[in-house]
């Protein structure tokens, strides 16, 4: 049974929804507030809660929310946590606003198992403000400092966080790192396949010590070195 939270870093924690095949992160500040980053499936709420109590925090102290791309496994719990919480909405990149503001997830791959994924019980999820849209490279003043690391292909707008303080990288869902060890997400649920591959290529080649993944445990030891390995092996199959 996973723990319901995983310290990664000082103030870093990873949060098993739904065991470790989707996560959500919470990131702490030195005065006590909470940064949320994803609310897994709709029913996750119950976990994060749970989660956030074992570090003695309530969803009281969550005063911003992050999400790393509009999809129901990432975004389905956001609008019942933003109600319970102090946020006034959720912090998305610009490109995945509309989606997350109309409670569709962002289209799949052009092809017709990616329109039968996009037609699905899992392209919908409650509509949630978006209070804030975020961009590449900008900083913010979470938790001693995240960048917005924009990481396109899976969604038009999906992101990388990189807490900067710890070298602790939340890929989100770039690649996943499941029992069989990583991969990159199915094609047909990535709007751009090839263009979310140029986007590992990307993170494999910044700085960082710790790989959190939003499917799968995250990777501490030489973290870089085998995300590296991984996308360097995928380009010459």
């Amino acid at each position: 049974m996973p723990a319901p939270i995983v310290l990664l870093a000082p103030g870093v924690y990873r949060i098993p929804t739904l065991g470790d095949a989707i996560n959500s992160f919470a990131l702490l500040d030195d005065d006590g507030q909470v940064t949320l980053v994803d609310t897994g499936l709709k029913r996750a709420r119950r976990r994060i809660v749970a989660a956030l109590a074992g570090i003695g925090k309530h969803p009281r102290d969550v005063t911003r929310i992050l999400l790393t791309h509009a999809h129901a496994d990432h975004a389905g719990g956001a609008r019942e946590l933003v109600d319970s919480s102090s946020s006034e909405g959720v912090v998305v990149h610009a490109d995945d606003a509309d989606f997350i503001t109309a409670g569709r997830a962002a289209p799949g791959a052009d092809s017709g198992l990616g329109r039968l994924v996009s037609r699905g019980p899992a392209a919908t999820f409650d509509p949630v403000t978006v209070s804030e849209t975020l961009s590449d490279g900008q900083e913010l003043d979470v938790a001693g400092g995240v960048r917005v690391l924009h990481t396109p292909g899976h969604t038009p707008g999906h992101i990388s966080l990189l807490h900067r303080p710890t070298g602790v990288l939340i890929t989100g869902d770039v690649i996943f790192n499941m029992a069989w060890g990583m991969s990159w997400p199915m094609s047909a649920v990535c709007t751009d396949a090839p263009l979310n591959q140029r986007s590992a290529h990307a993170l494999a080649d910044t700085e960082y010590g710790v790989a959190a993944f939003t499917h799968g445990p995250e990777i501490r030891d030489r973290a870089r070195e085998q995300v590296r390995d991984f996308v360097r092996r995928k380009a010459r199959a």
